[in-house]
């Protein structure tokens, strides 16, 4: 337990609370070594049946990373914190691994804003992961809004999606609801925000082996309260514009399509990094072949060569430290990214041997 992470365990239950609601608990580092040390040490406790994930406030189960840190260190140089950078992003993503593949069930009540890392650590993998979403719930994977790409293993999730909704996702950055993210897969479950006390004094009250079942019978009444789900019905669209072979190609069909829905599309990705977007583009290609560490070994790779480059950090400056909303990318224009830019970000940062996620499985 942390000033901003509080844990608990009774009943069978460990619980995780996140507790930094002025920043919409947006993950330091020492977050994000809280969060793993928790979870290493309930891997093996018999004590523990089952792990919830929550927060304490309802506007957010987390907004992401820390940006305003990335910017910080990220500018200082190598002698100046970029070491605490390289760590943050080494342990964060081996947390999503722990996270996906964990022993016992792990459940995420993803109320109100849950963005960039924090679908990271809400994302448990088939085999452990039960995703609560409410009508407050807002998700994205935002990053190519200031010049990133959807890490945290969304190389991964965003590319296993049904048709080309993830990379409707990853290419937009655009935000969903509830609906939506049941229908792409990034949820399991719907609870109404005002059952959820009724939810938690449920959680409180069933052994952590009996949780599970337990919470799917509580949300199965509601199952039918979500309403409808724009991206189901947008399907057919979604799949021909961004199925197109490139993000200029993608960008060209949208501009053919003068529906509310393809030009909201359209907007979004004129204000994106051009070069962030064909990176993205060529990452989610890449990560639908993949599995999770490797995809996740990948995006290590991918966000060293990003803050080479730079291109992350004027996002952050435009949209968080200066505000000015006027970022200048480099190159400005979809028309100047090259092929060999895009590549660049793809040669390999470490041998092998040496790469600093090398013993993820």
């Amino acid at each position: 337990m942390t000033e901003h992470v509080l844990t608990r365990v009774a009943n069978g239950v460990g619980t995780i609370t996140l507790d930094r609601p002025k920043t919409l608990n947006s993950l330091s580092l020492e977050m994000v070594r809280t969060l793993a040390a928790t979870l290493r040490d309930w891997h093996d406790d018999a004590s523990v049946a089952a792990v919830v994930l929550k927060s304490s406030s309802e506007k957010a189960l987390c907004a992401g990373g820390d940006i305003r840190f990335f910017h910080e260190v990220g500018r200082a140089g190598l002698q100046g914190g970029s070491a605490l950078l390289e760590d943050f992003f080494t342990e964060e993503y081996a947390l999503n691994h722990l996270i996906h593949f964990y022993p016992k069930p792990y459940i995420a009540l993803m109320d109100g804003v849950v963005m960039g890392g924090g679908m990271g650590i809400a994302q448990g993998g088939p085999d452990c992961g039960l995703r609560i979403v409410t009508e407050r719930t807002k998700m994205a994977m935002p990053e190519v809004n200031i010049g990133l790409f959807p890490d945290v293993g969304g190389s991964h999730f965003l590319s296993h999606a049904p048709g080309q909704l993830g990379m409707y996702l990853g290419l937009s950055g655009l935000t969903i609801g509830a609906a939506d993210a049941l229908y792409i897969g990034l949820a399991d479950l719907f609870v109404p925000a005002e059952q959820l006390p009724a939810l938690g004094a449920l959680i409180d009250a069933t052994p952590g082996a009996a949780l599970p079942a337990a919470i799917r019978a509580f949300a199965a009444p509601f199952a039918d309260h979500v309403g409808t789900s724009e991206l189901q019905a947008q399907r057919a669209p979604i799949d021909a514009h961004f199925g197109a072979g490139s993000v200029a190609a993608i960008m060209a069909s949208l501009e053919g399509d003068d529906t509310p829905f393809a030009q909201k599309a359209l907007k979004a990705m004129r204000q994106r990094s051009p070069l962030l977007m064909c990176v993205t583009h060529e990452l989610l290609k890449r990560g639908a072949m993949l599995g999770v560490a490797d995809c996740l070994r990948l995006e290590r790779s991918l966000v060293r060569r990003n803050f080479e480059h730079g291109e992350v950090l004027e996002g952050v400056r435009a949209l968080v430290i200066d505000k000015d909303n006027a970022p200048q990318w480099n190159p400005p224009a979809l028309d100047d990214v090259t092929p060999e830019m895009v590549a660049r970000f793809f040669e390999p940062v470490w041998p092998d041997y040496a790469h600093p996620l090398r013993q993820l499985a």
